[in-house]
């Protein structure tokens, strides 16, 4: 399994973070970003949902990832259609003001179903969209991934309300300093809901699959699969429970606390280390 206390780093990665010791480059300000780890039960235990980023993509090129991006300047809107824990509730969860929180959550909503169609929110405080395939909603989707319809536009149109008692804060990582490209990331886990499916329709991904979080761990670990440090430990946190509703139930007693990997150069050799 491998070992992330300290990883050494090749190609890309490792010429970034050399010239960044070596020149004393300054620190990106970390953008804020959610990330939703996505579950579904099956016989065999629990599934994630992965998709592996486009070559062309300008951070975590080729890697495998969950769900998430950037949080949008218009993310912290949808107060009026919020349902379950407040953003208060979240903010202490996320270590963050209320209206930071509720901008964490509305993005990791957005985000997830920009990229794989499944949406977590409902007419009701009690119910979910049941089916997002349909064209209108494929035109909603794109309007949203190319943001000329804002979210809490969206959902208002649609008289729907974000389900925020479908998320469950589960880990805080924040990029490198030696990557120019940086993120301050909330991770949320939550399961697919009932009738709806996932589709493989963002453009930033090449890939996309459900797989046990062991099997993800395996293909990393033989080399067939590229994680960052963030996914590759979630997947190997998740790989103990026998089903959703178990990793969900511990969601609620994890001690989330920021985690920012740093680097360390040896004989002209740059590691990664992960406390």
């Amino acid at each position: 399994m491998r070992d992330l206390r300290s990883e050494l780093l090749s190609g890309r990665m490792a010429e970034v973070a050399l010239a960044h010791v070596r020149e004393g480059r300054t620190p990106a300000e970390p953008r804020p970003a959610s990330t939703v780890i996505l579950l579904r039960d099956t016989a065999a235990g629990p599934e994630v949902y992965l998709l592996r980023r486009q070559q062309s993509m300008a951070f975590a090129a080729g890697m495998t990832v969950f769900p998430g991006g950037r949080v949008d300047a218009t993310d912290a809107s949808i107060a009026d259609s919020w349902e379950g824990p407040s953003p208060q509730w979240f903010g202490e969860r996320l270590g963050c003001s209320a209206e930071t929180a509720a901008a964490y959550v509305a993005a990791a909503v957005r985000e997830t179903f920009e990229e794989s169609g499944v949406l977590l929110a409902g007419p009701s405080t009690e119910t979910v969209v049941s089916d997002t395939t349909g064209a209108d909603w494929e035109a909603d989707r794109v309007a949203l991934e190319d943001r000329s319809l804002g979210f809490a536009d969206f959902l208002h149109r649609r008289g729907l309300v974000l389900r925020a008692d479908l998320l469950a804060p589960w880990a805080h990582w924040i990029t490198p300093e030696f990557e120019p490209r940086r993120y301050d990331t909330r991770f949320f886990v939550a399961a697919l809901p009932p009738g709806q499916v996932t589709r493989d329709v963002t453009s930033e991904s090449d890939q996309v699959a459900w797989m046990p979080p062991a099997a993800a761990i395996e293909a990393v670990d033989a080399g067939e699969m590229l994680m960052l440090p963030p996914t590759y430990l979630c997947c190997r946190d998740i790989t103990p429970y026998a089903d959703v509703a178990a990793v969900l139930a511990s969601a609620a007693d994890r001690t989330i606390v920021p985690v920012q990997p740093t680097v360390r150069v040896e004989n002209d050799k740059a590691y990664l280390e992960t406390e």
